[in-house]
Order: C-alpha cells, then structure tokens, then sequence
C-alpha cells in the first residue's frame, strides 16, 4: 500500500518541484519534520535538501526511496525566514531548492551540523605569566600581554579595540607560546554604547523618525556624503539593543566591513559579527549559527548576509541602497535591498535604506509616499562640501591620462600636507595592446572583448572570462616589434605617479590589491595620516572616511556618458558624486578636478550645477517617457550556447510561448547581448516589458512551465532575470 504521508523534500537542483521521499527507515513522517535538512540519494548522488512539506505522495503508484537521514533535531529553517524564502522562489520564478541553497553557509548546505557558537578568548600561558617582563616595553606584546594580565582574558572579538592590530598581536604570543586562544561558551551580549557626537537638528529628526516607527516601515535616509548618516544607524541601533532586539546591517562590498566593524564595536559596547564571503566557511556557519540562536545581537555583512536568521529583529539597514552589488548577477538572482524590505515587512521592524545618491526606484517610492523621506542636507559638524572644476581635455597633452593642471593641482595638495585620490574605474594598465604597424590588437579567444594589459605590459588578462597569457614578444599578425599598449587603468597612473612624486607613498586601490583578507583596511593603513596618493576605482568611491583627502582627480568618465545601457547615466551619475564625497569630509576644504572632453554634456552640467536630485528629477522624467523602471516592470531571459542559433531558436520558442498566454507583454528581441560571445559560448536575450508587476509574473507563471519543457531548452543554457540591473 502507498504511505499514508510522506517527505516533500526541495533539493538544489534546477527543477522547480518537490520529490517524494519515504521518511528514513523506522521513522514516520511528521509535520515538525518541515523545514528540517534531510540526506537523500538523488539518481546515484548524495544530496543535501530540506523538508518542505509533509503530505500524501504526489504519485500513488511511484516506489519511492527512503530519505537517508535527517540533520537537524529541530527544523533549521522555519517561521518567517521560511516563508520570506518560499516568497524569494516564487518572485524569481526559481526551484525552492536552489534558493535555501543559496541562504544557507556552505558547511549547513552540504548537511554538516549546526557549529557550537562558543566565543574566542586570549589568556597568558605559564610561560607568559613568568616571561612577561621580558618583553620590550612598549612594544606592542608587551602592551598586549599587560592588558591580558590585568583582565584574566579577553574576547577575540575585542582585541582590536584594546590595540592597534590586536589580532594579530595576539597571534604572534600564541607561536612564542606565551599566549593561547581558547573557547569559552557565549556569553548574554549587555549593550554599553559608548557617546558619540552630538546630532545636528537633521540627524536628530531622523533618528528619532527610525526609533519612533512602530513595526514595519521604509525610511530613505537621503544624506550628502560625510552628512553623519552612520551615526544616524548607530543611534537607531543603541535604541534596537535598548529593547533587546536584533539589528542586521547590509554594507555593500567587503572593503567596507572592516571599518564599520570597527566604529560599530566601538560605538555600541557589543560584539559585533560579520557575514561576508572574505569569511572561511567555518566562520560564515558559526556566525549564521549565533543569529539563529539570538546571540548574534549586531551582524554587519554584505549581500548574502540579508539570509541570516532574525528571531529577535529590531532593526534592518541597507547603508549604500543603490550599491549595484547588492545584486546576484548569476544562480538565483535576487536583489539584496529589496529581500531586506520583504524580511522587514514580515518581522514587522523598520528598514532604513541609507545613501547620499539614492537609486531611482527608491526615490520614486519616497516621493509617491510609499517610503519615509529623510533628508540630511548638510555635511556633519564642520565639513564643507568640495568644490568642482572641471577641465577641458581637448587639444591638450596628456601624460597617463592625466593632464598638466591635475598634476599641478596633486603637487599643491601634497605640499600643503593633504591627500589625493587619482579615481580611473579601470584596473590593469591599459585597456588593450595594439600593433602600430598593422592595427592587431590582442582580442580574449572566448570573449568579444579585449584582453587588458596587466603587469607594465608583461601580462594579458580578459575581464570577463578570466583568461590569462604572457604578453607576445611580437606582433601575431605583422611580425612587427610596435606593440604599445592603448589606454589607461590603475596601474599605469600608479607608475607614472610613483615617478613624478617619488617623495610620497602612491597605493593603488582595486581587485588586484584588495583580494586578501582586510586588504584594503591594509592598503589604506599604510597610507595612515601622512601626505600621499591613493589611486583606486569604484572600490573608493563607496562610504570610506577619510579625513585627510583634500583633492580628487577623476579621470575617463567619458565612457560613460554615451552607452547604451539605460541605466549608465545613473550609475555615472552616483559614481561621481559618491567619489567626490570623499574629498574634505574633516575641517579640510576638500575640491574636485573633473577632467573630460565633454565639458558641457548636460549630464555633467545638471550634477555641477544643481546636484544628483536634480539629475535625478529629469532622469526619472526620461525614464517614465521611455516606459523604463521605475516605471515600467523588467524581466531579461538569457540564453547561452556554442552556436548563435540554438540561442535564438529557443529564445524564439520562448518568446511563442510567452505571447500564447499573454499578447499585450512587451517583448524586445531575441538581439544579441551587448557582449554578444563570453566564455567561449555566444549570448542571446530577450527582454520582458509590463506596466504591472503583476501582470508580468502571472505571464512567467503561465509560460515558464511550457519554456522548461521546450526541446531547444536542453540545448543552450539559460536564465530568467526578474528586475535585471545589468543588460550584459
């Protein structure tokens, strides 16, 4: 006879359903068995899914298999996350399965038991105790071995606070065997904060709008950069942990955790964890673990982060709300910013969406009512916003992109004892290497894009694909010895500043010196308070504060002010005014040195002249004549193949199928991406246009069924993008 009940297990594999399973042999089914992880052979592979459903099988007749095992004594994912995630599968339209896969830490994902979530503590040994005095006073072991002396031990979390690089202090001790790090079970977090400045009239009528919104809302903290919007967070924050309540914060790249973590541990007067992918996988767990036993009480991460269990949620901050990165561009593609404000709803607490330079879809929601509205107009205590000038480029020499006046302009800010950022959101040397000769140009083999030079010119990498070689001795093509590379990145400024002045440090701040561990807090540290240059791209340009930047020099923007992507005047636009914002944010009057060789393209013109809500105004009245977002609702299927035709045929089958369940759907294509081969496989879309949201998902409702079934569906790789940000 069939079982009564059975498992209605998710798995992560890319079918939208549910598979029947057994439960595990001498166990019964059960409905506090749902949300539970659980072992099962899938075809001959082991998987790890979760329990989704208790219920009769959905084919009577089907020999089912026993489910191995299941993980977890107590459901893992229930209550309001579980129900947050199933509404995350149903808005992009993707298998449940892959989508708990994607909230869930590597180590849970693949069935390792939930990690003890002990703390770390640092004490002296015997051989610490007695050699103590040994060591040379007032050197930083010695500094750390007294604190440990007098406290007995301290949290690990801590450490940094007491001193300077105190981790890693601690970590010498312990190969000298004088110190050891051990475990000691968590203890109740007691929020102290500790005063911070006073608020201005602006930043105190906002964080009283975020204490005194009870249960769900979504604030705008629209700030100017260096306005005082994180001490805005810290004030709502002490409030969360005044009522015993849990705060998530969202930063959008991993150079920003360490420096918020260490203001906010500071700040608030308790451990403050961090989720990030700079984590090992030991530590993402432990950290996920502690949120969902309600120990965690501050987690500080990046987008993935927005995943970590809330049982006694306060307070949700999405700080850089228009950050692009807060989006997935490949698996389940969801946009951290927007799962924050779904989460937020369901937990019923406040969600603050903060930035100086707001995307257009969450200023139109403020403005038609649907957000809060705060505004900090002005710079906190006595910074004064930089000064423009902009500098015509043509007909005039250049020397590494950069010209006479801009290197004038470095020198004097040098001398006068301030520092500059040189921002070129172009890493490598040179964009490409050409023969002059012939014209050859060194192109990736599996892209439609050029290889950028790397290493003075030694090394040639794609972007895109990850594609390396060794530059040629020679042209491929000629023979020819004229190969010169063409363009400017980050490292070509950063040799020719090394030159000119030799007599400051000249760091350069990008993917190539940031991907280690703290990187980039080490990049900067080394910069410290003495005069020097910083050469970055847009990893600088996102909430770092640094008080001693007087001047930016921006060079190349001009790419983009004429692409093609809809959304490129908005993404130049925030850029500029977010690196700007670094300059003069401490008593310094800080400026800005705009070069272009369009001085009077209006975009430009609208942002000097009236600032980025001006921008804004007239963009979001572009936006709604042109019938793009935040007006009109998108959905991007991409298809890949090694031959251009099964992408199109299938993206024309799509598109059939499609029109058959909704005629007036706005459909564009199948048009080649606009990187129309990558990675060796060539790149179709088809974009999906409605006025109501809803009328576009009940069209993918319909459709989506009949595409997966296609038989041009099993030859090309493809994808849905609900609420695409990137056309590429």
């Amino acid at each position: 006879m069939p079982p009564d009940h059975v498992l209605q297990v998710a798995l992560p594999v890319p079918l939208p359903r549910l598979f029947d399973y057994l439960p595990p042999i001498g166990q019964a089914a059960s409905p506090g068995d749902v949300g539970k992880r659980v072992s099962v052979m899938f075809g001959n592979r082991a998987l790890t899914g979760f329990v989704a459903g208790v219920g009769p099988p959905s084919d009577p007749g089907l020999d089912l298999r026993p489910a191995d095992a299941l993980l977890d004594a107590a459901p893992l994912l229930h209550g309001e996350l579980l129900e947050s995630l199933h509404w995350l599968a149903r808005y992009t339209h993707a298998p449940l399965g892959e989508v708990v896969a994607t909230a869930l830490p590597v180590l849970l994902r693949q069935g390792e038991p939930l990690p003890d979530t002990h703390a770390w503590h640092w004490r002296l040994t015997e051989a610490g105790l007695s050699g103590r005095e040994r060591l040379r006073a007032g050197s930083r072991p010695r500094r750390l071995a007294d604190l440990l002396a007098q406290h007995g031990t301290l949290d690990e979390d801590v450490l940094d606070l007491h001193l300077d690089t105190g981790r890693a202090t601690a970590r010498d001790l312990g190969k000298r065997g004088l110190a050891e790090r051990f475990a000691a079970p968590p203890a109740a977090a007691v929020a102290s904060p500790r005063p911070g400045p006073a608020l201005n009239d602006e930043q105190q009528a906002a964080a009283d709008a975020i204490i005194g919104t009870s249960g769900f809302g979504a604030l705008l903290l629209d700030g100017v950069t260096g306005s005082g919007k994180t001490e805005v967070y810290l004030h709502a924050i002490a409030d969360c942990l005044r009522r015993g309540r849990q705060a998530l914060v969202l930063v959008p790249e991993i150079g920003l955790t360490p420096q918020t973590l260490s203001r906010f541990r500071e700040r608030l007067g308790v451990p403050v964890h961090a989720l990030h992918s700079g984590l090992n996988d030991g530590e993402r767990a432990r950290t996920w673990a502690a949120c969902l036993r309600g120990e965690a009480r501050v987690i500080v991460g990046t987008r993935s982060a927005v995943f970590t269990p809330l049982p006694e949620a306060g307070l949700i901050v999405v700080d850089e709300e228009h950050d692009g990165s807060y989006k997935q561009q490949d698996g389940i593609r969801y946009h951290a910013r927007d799962f924050a404000l779904v989460r937020g709803k369901a937990l019923d607490v406040p969600v603050v969406l903060g930035s100086a330079t707001p995307s257009l879809e969450t200023l139109h929601n403020a403005r038609s009512g649907r957000y809060a509205h705060l505004r900090l107009s002005r710079r906190a205590g006595e910074a004064q916003p930089p000064a423009v000038r902009v500098l015509d480029m043509r007909k005039r020499a250049q020397q590494a992109g950069l010209l006479s006046d801009t290197l004038q302009a470095i020198r004097q800010a040098l001398d006068a004892g301030g520092q500059v950022l040189v921002f070129k959101n172009r890493r490598g040397y040179a964009p490409v290497l050409l023969c002059h000769d012939c014209g050859w140009s060194a192109q990736c083999k599996r892209c439609d894009s050029p290889m950028t030079v790397h290493a003075g010119g030694k090394r040639l990498q794609c972007h895109h694909c990850g594609a390396r070689q060794a530059a040629p001795p020679a042209c491929p093509d000629c023979g020819g010895l004229a190969l010169q590379p063409q363009g400017i990145g980050t490292e070509r400024l950063e040799e020719l500043l090394a030159e000119q002045f030799a007599d400051v440090p000249v760091l350069r701040v990008d993917r190539g010196t940031t991907q280690k561990r703290d990187g980039l807090a080490q990049q900067l540290a080394k910069l410290g308070d003495t005069p020097g240059i910083l050469v970055g791209t847009q990893i600088l340009a996102k909430g770092h504060d640094l008080p001693h930047l007087t001047r930016v020099a921006v060079v190349g923007v001009d790419e983009g002010l004429f692409s093609t992507d809809f959304r490129a005047g908005e993404k130049l636009a925030q850029q500029l005014i977010q690196v700007a914002g670094r300059a003069g944010r401490a008593g310094k009057r800080g400026d800005v040195w705009l070069q272009t060789h369009h001085p009077d393209h209006p975009l430009l013109n609208t942002l000097i002249s009236g600032g980025y809500h001006a921008f804004a105004e007239a963009e979001l009245e572009q936006r709604q004549m042109a019938g793009f977002p935040p007006f009109a609702h998108l959905a991007l299927l991409r298809a890949e193949a090694q031959h251009v035709d099964a992408a199109q045929q299938f993206l024309q089958a799509a598109k059939r199928a499609l029109r058959a369940h909704d005629a007036s759907l706005e459909m564009h294509g199948p048009l080649p991406a606009p990187m129309p081969r990558r990675a060796g496989l060539h790149r179709v879309q088809l974009l999906l246009s409605s006025a109501e949201r809803r009328a576009l998902h009940r069209a993918l409702d319909l459709a989506l069924p009949d595409i997966r079934a296609l038989p041009e569906a099993r030859r090309t790789r493809w994808s849905l993008d609900v609420d695409p940000m990137d056309l590429y």
